[in-house]
């Protein structure tokens, strides 16, 4: 296993008392320090510029070095150090990235701030560059095929736009419905040769273990079965658990250990274990570290103990949405 992680990216602070805040990092490594798990740990370096490029427009890039002490958007402040902070969290997404690929072991980049919604020409959402998608880029310049599977609470608009047309990448976003940023139906497939390529699977406030355990085993698995990437990446968000305070649904962290345990499984079998984790949200500090340590835990094979494991949504308050989301990827795929 690899871990990727920088003291500098604790000095990205938007405001005191913001939510994406120094503590998360803090909070997962004496989480991963307490279970002797905090090994294997590398310093990243920038990303160049030629890198950022090739998923950011050089204008973006050149507004976001210059754009001074200034609001990207209303939650997501710059400050004369963002930008140089971003560049060292995307050079991490990419070392995360290139590490899993030649050792063929998980690896998992512990960066802020984090990058989901960052497009081609804009940040928001917490974010500045997409770590995700700019590591992604790198890696096709070997693989063929590489998906995206996007577990935060709050789809990854940025990511959806970058490869929206684009049949290298398929992107599987689960999330809830009608909040930030508003993206993501499910009717929404990508465009161009990218059409099929995006898969959008929202579910209402309140939805949590079943419901999830449905989307997986109906859609999310046996779509990457079909698709067969040579890689899987994975922005890890932990705010869709129950105890998250920006949304509301209700995943426990038994469910958050079955999706990833389902993912290292798939990535184990498929892509001869390159798989990536990218930080993205979660802002509960108790239920974002231990979901943090049990997924490198899982590296090792090691099952490290989980407290947060009420279960709201037993009885798969999502069914019908998920049945209809089915039928509606039939189009594209053999569900």
């Amino acid at each position: 296993m690899t871990i990727v992680f920088s003291d500098k990216f604790n000095e990205h602070v938007i405001t005191p008392d913001h939510p994406e805040s120094p503590r998360r990092l803090e909070a997962i490594y004496d989480s991963l320090t307490k279970a002797g798990l905090w090994k294997n740990v590398l310093t990243p370096k920038d990303a160049t510029m030629k890198e950022l490029e090739a998923v950011h427009t050089l204008d973006y890039l050149s507004f976001l070095d210059k754009f001074g002490e200034r609001a990207l958007s209303i939650d997501t402040l710059v400050h004369k150090e963002t930008f140089s902070i971003a560049r060292l969290a995307a050079g991490g997404g990419i070392m995360a990235a290139e590490a899993a690929w030649k050792k063929e072991k998980p690896a998992i980049a512990l960066v802020r701030p984090p990058g989901h919604h960052a497009g081609p020409q804009f940040g928001g959402g917490f974010c500045y560059l997409n770590n995700i998608a700019i590591a992604a880029k790198q890696v096709l310049h070997t693989a063929k095929k590489v998906a995206i599977v996007d577990i935060d609470v709050h789809h990854g608009n940025g990511t959806q736009q970058i490869f929206h047309h684009d049949p290298q990448v398929l992107y599987i976003s689960t999330h809830q419905r009608y909040i930030y940023p508003g993206t993501g139906d499910p009717d929404d497939f990508g465009i161009g040769e990218g059409k099929g390529f995006t898969v959008n699977v929202p579910m209402m406030s309140g939805a949590g273990d079943s419901s999830f355990d449905f989307a997986y085993d109906k859609i999310v698995l046996p779509i990457l079965s079909e698709y067969r990437p040579e890689m899987l990446l994975v922005s890890i968000g932990t705010d869709a658990h129950y105890r998250d305070p920006l949304a509301s649904l209700t995943l426990s962290s038994n469910g958050f250990a079955r999706e990833v345990s389902s993912l290292l499984d798939f990535a184990k079998r498929n892509c001869n274990n390159r798989i990536a984790f990218f930080l993205e949200g979660g802002y509960d500090l108790e239920s974002l570290s231990e979901i943090i340590t049990h997924t490198v835990g899982l590296f090792n094979g090691k099952n490290t103990p989980l407290k947060n494991v009420a279960i709201a949504d037993a009885g798969c308050q999502e069914l019908e949405s998920l049945k209809s989301i089915v039928q509606m990827q039939k189009i594209y795929w053999k569900l």
